[in-house]
């Protein structure tokens, strides 16, 4: 039988794929970060509430979302396995989110509080880089999504998202690949069966 990982296995993986700390620094670090598991559909931050973390995902899925003032659903983000994710200007200015975070499906995650993370950005000079490259990343895929809902007909966005995300679409409820591409789950699901 092989040893169980730890929660921060993954973590550590990836920083030391870019970041030069020996084990006692990369111990130091993860240590400020606490392990959650999650069930299914469960809520880590409400509308209106100021949002105390950033999110890693090691298994599971989170997704960002906001109501509208008839109460349908948006979804802004969908955090998977190695990334980071939160509602990004709460966290970062400390104040009220226009976004909830849930997790959609039953999770493991690591989860930093703002101090924390302010702490590891003053002290470990390579987190500050290895950030900014997922600022970056995320970023840009946040305006190729925009994008795509302003060029793009359902089908396009189906189909780059068959070729970029595949397995979201066999994981997540339609309801919420069809909120996240901007369409209707009929639209979603005649698309589904013409593959």
């Amino acid at each position: 039988m092989l040893p169980k990982l730890s929660p921060y296995h993954l973590l550590k993986q990836q920083l030391t794929a870019t970041m030069k700390l020996g084990d006692e620094q990369l111990d130091l670090f993860c240590s400020k970060f606490r392990h959650k598991t999650t069930a299914r559909n469960e809520i880590l931050l409400h509308a209106g509430d100021v949002n105390p973390y950033l999110y890693y995902v090691n298994s599971g899925c989170l997704r960002i979302f906001m109501l509208d003032v008839n109460g349908k659903e948006s979804t802004r983000f969908l955090v998977t396995e190695g990334r980071f994710g939160t509602a990004f200007p709460s966290f970062t200015l400390q104040e009220p989110s226009l976004a909830a975070i849930q997790s959609i499906e039953p999770s493991d995650i690591l989860y930093i509080s703002h101090r924390d993370f302010n702490h590891l950005l003053d002290n470990f000079p390579g987190w500050e880089h290895e950030y900014r490259l997922g600022l970056e990343k995320d970023y840009i895929a946040s305006i190729k999504r925009i994008e795509s809902l302003i060029t793009m007909d359902a089908k396009q966005r189906y189909q780059l998202l068959l070729q970029t995300q595949p397995t979201l679409i066999q994981r997540l409820p339609s309801k919420i690949i069809a909120d996240y591409l901007g369409i209707s789950q009929e639209t979603l699901s005649r698309l589904k069966s013409k593959k």
